[in-house]
């Protein structure tokens, strides 16, 4: 793993952010060549989408990953983060300005579509993280900004769960990502020290 580790930190940030970008301009390229099928705006919203829950999922990987297998990640946590707001986005903006378009609709469906309503949420509670992923307001906020990245939690339980209120039907792809996204936050979650409890068992 220190192998792995030490090549990890001979690639630079940007490259995560060229290679992350790439497939945006692509997926666009097949929508207007017909390579997304006959609904391409549908799939180029689901594609944006899907990248965006991958991406959030990856950057909640990286301290997990770090802890249990020493794999460090984290000089490209930020990168992945931005990726992913870019991505989510990209999602909102084809549903803005190629799906529904006309302005009144897109609030009417925000109030009265519950899994548009909750990807709307996810979308406003990553729009903060978002504004604040640069060293000025690292250095702005202080230990505030820790706490204020904690939202990315529930921005991606939000994504996950419009995900699958979206599905047509039962699917098994969003319920995959939305237990994979439990998984990453249940290791999150304090572990009780179970040999000092036995210990005082003991004693007692």
């Amino acid at each position: 793993m220190q192998a792995i580790n030490q090549t990890l930190r001979r690639i630079p940030v940007w490259a995560i952010y060229l290679l992350g970008v790439l497939p945006a301009p692509w997926l666009f390229y097949l929508g207007l060549t017909g390579g997304l099928g006959i609904e391409p705006i549908e799939a180029l919203e689901h594609r944006y989408g899907e990248l965006a829950l991958q991406l959030l999922i990856a950057g909640l990987a990286v301290t997990p990953l770090r802890r249990i297998a020493g794999l460090n990640l984290m000089k490209f946590r930020r990168a992945i983060g931005v990726l992913t707001f870019v991505y989510v986005s990209l999602h909102l903006l084809v549903w803005l300005v190629l799906d529904v378009q006309i302005p009144s609709q897109i609030w009417a469906d925000i109030l009265k579509r519950p899994y548009i309503t909750v990807g709307m949420a996810a979308f406003l509670t990553l729009l903060p993280l978002a504004l604040t992923s640069n060293n000025w307001s690292v250095r702005r906020l202080g230990p505030r900004w820790r706490k204020l990245h904690r939202f990315v939690y529930p921005a991606a339980f939000l994504g996950a769960v419009h995900y699958v209120m979206l599905a047509k039907g039962f699917q098994i792809e969003p319920l995959a990502y939305l237990a994979t996204i439990f998984a990453l936050l249940a290791l999150r979650l304090p572990i009780p020290n179970l040999s000092l409890r036995s210990n005082n068992a003991d004693s007692a």
